[in-house]
């Protein structure tokens, strides 16, 4: 190569280097047929790249389907040869030749063009493609007479292609070449020197084909000439070109041209046949002609993408060997029939759901062999997906995100991108690209319910599973792993974590603990869902646990109350009658429900036939009328039953006493048998109160003695002085009845009230009506309990009735003059009789009330009896003072006295100081008055 071929290489590389920088893209300019591993040129730095940046954007070259002969060294940055490259192999003669192609960069996604120009070297000869040439020339042939050449062919181009010919010897002819208009070139040889057969009858020549290369290279033909005799005209085309068209795909037989040669001479001299000279090209394998008539066909396919024009060398030669030629010049229209084909660069398969608009996903390259319109490709998506194309460059389009992405929504999509093209008809093409959405943690995990209630039986095993909270998270594996977690709070004063556990896998309730209904009836708490994310996120859910009851508790009495110190009695009067109501059972349950339901059983008594208990409500009622024959002491034992499953159950005594007088209920409850039940968590109570009531009856005794001591030494005196006055005893209260409604309808109280003076004073021995009880055991010890509050009341001093009609008296016959009932305007007990009775009256009415009480003080054992109401507090009787011990008989000076002396040992001291203080002597005996008659005859019988 010379040094002026290599000065102008150098300039035109300089031109597109320049040329390049200035429209954004490389070009390079390399001599066909270089080494491989020769360098084309720096391309980083051409482009002003990092070679880090060639690393980390994963560099590489995409040619589409084109071979790769430059390849990338991103280590260096630059670019070598990968194959030889052989220009006439790769464009033929098209000229300029150049490779194109695009650099290719990842994070972010970059591209490049990069045209590489391959330059034409003189590696190719001119050759001709017959050995020889056979001219058969007449020798009338005149001087002038053109011989048309075959061309010689060189596969180089420019100044290496071919340049000229020689021809020798060149006695008898000449050498004429001239280019054609529309490329090729016309070689003749012209006659200079009339042919003599005679002189010469064959000839050899030697043509030479000469490029224009550094060095030459040159190719030969031989050239022999059979000179004929006579004929002297040739052939001579119409036109020397023919131009014409044929659209591709045309099919076979398609008449493309008609050329058409005239000859002078006559005879068979003037027939003309026609033929196709061409022999480099695929022209003969596309077009025939027929040799008589000079029609043109196609007898294969043509395709425009192929070959967009045919030149066709036609030569008419006569039988005397003379020859014309022509060319046709074929032009391939374009259909469309090529597809748009879509090549993808580079595409991401997974993208995370929080990526940004507009982020590149796919980069494609679309190429469509059609040309016009034909060739103009558009690409789309389909709709309502959140992605979409932009065009970066012509036929090279991104594939970016327009939308929000959300993997719970579409964690995978199927993106169609279809490219069409601007024929008619149109022809498209499409390409699924599969994209996976990659998830982040932007749902919080979601419970099946807005909360949860459940039920547990109480005593249930510790670690029991109660019921399961289920919570679900619409995000994908660690994301969506979802924990349970317990929050912390208290139930009444308890922490939860003492009650219930959570797991934290499963979301199971676990119970900690056994539970109590009686204790708790339900709680509520907290439980956290939690995901897995990071950072993590959480809801939580109100769960309400509700203690189902088990009949785990007996029925508790609470009335009547059992005592193991003294004798409880309900008093039925003899008078009763059928359905009267002695008293009732209460009881309670701590359950609930069906377990707390409560019946009542007669269990045993002592008379089955004379009581009867309500099932439901426990009243204990009379069956039958009471007679004189029923026992005093009944014994009944009640069962309290509830109606849990197994039913518990309680029994209770109750001690009934069938009597009208209150003395026959102590004769019959002295022979009790106490039972003896004790109540451990009342024992502190119990001392408690027996302590304080002690101390207050200690001082009331003292008070009272001290008032009693007074007021009989001014009686002493007054009566040493000689006084004689009255004294009318004051008799105990009558006992009332204080109505059917309550459980015990008669209340007793037992009152006995003296003075000194009736018609100016009176003391009250025993307590008013709000007053606490005092109980005497059997020891003798003095007690006071609150569950004797609710049994005997000693304390209605207004409504009263007597036991027995022999020995007390109704309000209306109280003793005054002639049995002269009491004004109701006096109360009862608060002063003198409005009219005093007389000295008989008097008398009688006070043997008999002494005679009573010492008959009914002597029939007090060592226990004692109370007498119970559910309403009225309780007075267990002490004792009864005698009261023939302080009756003074008016008008003397003696004290009546009993008829038989016995010794007080139930007074206690105080009583028994007042009544030696009033018997300084004994009296004589009194007459037995018939009410004691009476009551001495009761009790032979019994």
């Amino acid at each position: 190569m010379s040094e002026r071929t290599m000065a102008r290489q150098v300039l035109l590389f300089i031109w597109f280097v320049s040329l390049s920088s200035a429209l954004g893209q490389v070009s390079y300019s390399i001599p066909e047929e270089m080494a491989k591993g020769s360098l084309v040129g720096n391309i980083a730095q051409d482009l002003g790249l990092d070679l880090k940046r060639l690393k980390s954007g994963k560099a590489r070259i995409y040619t589409g389907d084109s071979a790769e002969y430059i390849e990338l060294n991103k280590e260096r940055g630059v670019l070598l040869i990968k194959e030889r490259i052989d220009r006439e192999t790769l464009c033929g003669q098209t000229t300029p030749c150049a490779l194109h192609f695009q650099i290719i960069l990842e994070n972010p996604m970059e591209f490049y063009s990069v045209n590489v120009e391959v330059l034409d070297i003189n590696d190719n000869a001119p050759f001709f493609e017959k050995n020889e040439i056979l001219f058969k020339i007449s020798e009338t042939a005149s001087t002038g007479t053109k011989f048309t050449i075959e061309p010689a062919r060189d596969l180089d181009v420019g100044i290496n292609g071919l340049q000229t010919y020689t021809l020798k010897p060149t006695d008898n002819f000449a050498l004429k070449f001239k280019s054609q208009p529309v490329g090729g070139q016309n070689v003749e040889m012209i006659l200079q020197k009339p042919l003599d057969r005679e002189k010469q009858e064959h000839m050899s020549l030697t043509l030479t084909a000469i490029d224009g290369g550094d060095p030459q290279m040159s190719g030969n033909i031989q050239i022999h000439i059979i000179v004929l005799d006579v004929n002297d005209n040739a052939p001579v085309f119409t036109q020397s070109v023919y131009k014409t068209s044929v659209t591709e795909n045309s099919p076979r037989g398609t008449i493309v041209t008609t050329v058409s040669a005239s000859d002078p001479d006559q005879g068979v001299n003037c027939e003309i046949i026609y033929s196709i000279t061409n022999t480099l090209d695929k022209v003969r394998d596309i077009f025939e002609i027929n040799e008589t008539d000079g029609k043109v066909r196609l007898i294969g396919l043509v395709d425009y993408e192929q070959a967009r024009n045919f030149e066709i060398r036609v030569q008419a030669s006569d039988h005397g060997g003379f020859t014309d030629s022509c060319k046709i010049i074929v032009d391939v229209i374009d259909i469309n029939d090529n597809k748009p084909l879509i090549n993808i660069m580079s595409k991401t398969n997974v993208i995370a759901e929080n990526s940004a608009s507009e982020t590149v996903v796919t980069m494609i390259n679309v190429q469509d062999l059609d040309s016009g319109e034909n060739g103009k490709v558009q690409c789309s998506v389909i709709e309502n997906i959140p992605f979409t194309l932009k065009s970066s460059n012509v036929n090279f389009f991104s594939l970016v995100t327009d939308g929000d992405l959300d993997r719970e929504r579409e964690s995978e999509y199927n993106i169609s991108v279809t490219c069409a093209d601007e024929g008619v008809p149109s022809l498209s093409s499409s390409v699924t690209l599969s994209l996976q959405i990659s998830d982040v943690n932007d749902n919080a995990p979601v419970f099946d319910k807005s909360s949860y209630e459940a039920s547990v039986q109480e005593n249930n095993t510790p670690g029991l599973s109660i019921f399961t909270v289920r919570a679900r998270d619409a995000d994908f594996n660690q994301n969506a792993r979802v924990s349970y977690i317990l929050e912390d709070s208290s139930v009444n004063g308890v922490p939860v974590s003492s009650l219930v556990s959570v797991s934290a896998d499963s979301g199971v309730i676990h119970a900690v603990r056994s539970y109590d209904y009686e204790q708790i009836k339900d709680f509520q708490f907290r439980v956290k869902a939690q995901d897995g994310g990071s950072p993590p996120l959480s809801s939580n859910v109100s769960v309400k646990i509700t203690i189902q009851d088990q009949n785990d508790n007996a029925p508790q009495v609470l009335y009547p109350v059992q005592s193991g110190a003294s004798v409880v009695a309900e008093i039925v009067p003899r008078s009763a009658d059928v359905g009267y109501l002695v008293t009732k059972v209460v009881a309670v349950d701590v359950d609930s429900g069906q377990n707390a339901w409560l019946s009542y059983k007669l269990q045993k008594a002592t008379d089955r036939a004379l009581f009867e208990v309500g099932l439901q409500n426990g009243e204990i009622r009379t069956v039958r009328q009471v007679t004189d024959k029923d026992a005093v002491k009944q014994r009944l034992t009640v069962v309290v039953e509830d109606n849990g499953q197994p039913s518990r159950s309680a029994t209770v005594n109750v001690n009934v006493a069938v009597a009208d007088s209150f003395p026959e209920v102590l004769s019959e409850f002295t022979d009790f048998t106490h039972d003896k039940d004790y109540n451990d968590n009342l024992t502190f109570y119990l001392v408690l109160a027996l302590a304080v009531v002690s101390f207050l009856f200690i001082v009331s005794i003292i008070a009272i003695l001290s008032v009693k001591c007074y007021r009989w030494r001014r009686e002493r005196m007054f009566y040493k002085s000689g006084a004689n006055l009255p004294v009318i005893p004051y008799y105990p209260p009558l006992y009332a009845d204080v109505g059917g409604t309550g459980t015990l309808q008669h209340v007793y109280n037992y009152e006995v009230c003296r003075t000194t003076d009736s018609r100016k004073s009176d003391l009250k021995y025993g307590r008013p009506c709000s007053e606490s009880i005092i109980s005497l055991d059997s020891s003798g010890t003095q007690t006071l309990t609150h569950a004797q509050r609710e049994t005997l009341n000693f304390g209605d001093c207004d409504k009263q009735k007597p036991p027995s009609a022999d020995w007390r008296f109704t309000q209306n016959q109280r003793p005054g003059p002639s049995g002269a009932a009491a004004t109701p305007e006096v109360a009862v007990g608060t002063g003198p009789w409005p009219n005093p009775p007389t000295e008989a009256e008097q008398l009688q009415a006070l043997m008999a009330a002494a005679n009573e009480v010492s008959e009914a003080t002597n029939t007090l054992g060592p226990g004692t009896m109370g007498l119970s109401t559910r309403y009225s507090p309780q007075f267990t009787l002490q004792h009864v003072p005698d009261y023939r011990q302080n009756v003074y008989i008016p008008g003397s000076t003696a004290t009546l006295t009993s008829n038989q002396q016995q010794p007080q040992q139930a007074l206690p001291p105080p009583q028994a100081a007042i009544a030696a203080a009033a018997a300084q002597s004994e009296p004589p005996k009194a007459a037995q008055t018939p009410a004691s008659k009476k009551k001495s005859t009761k009790k032979e019988k019994k």
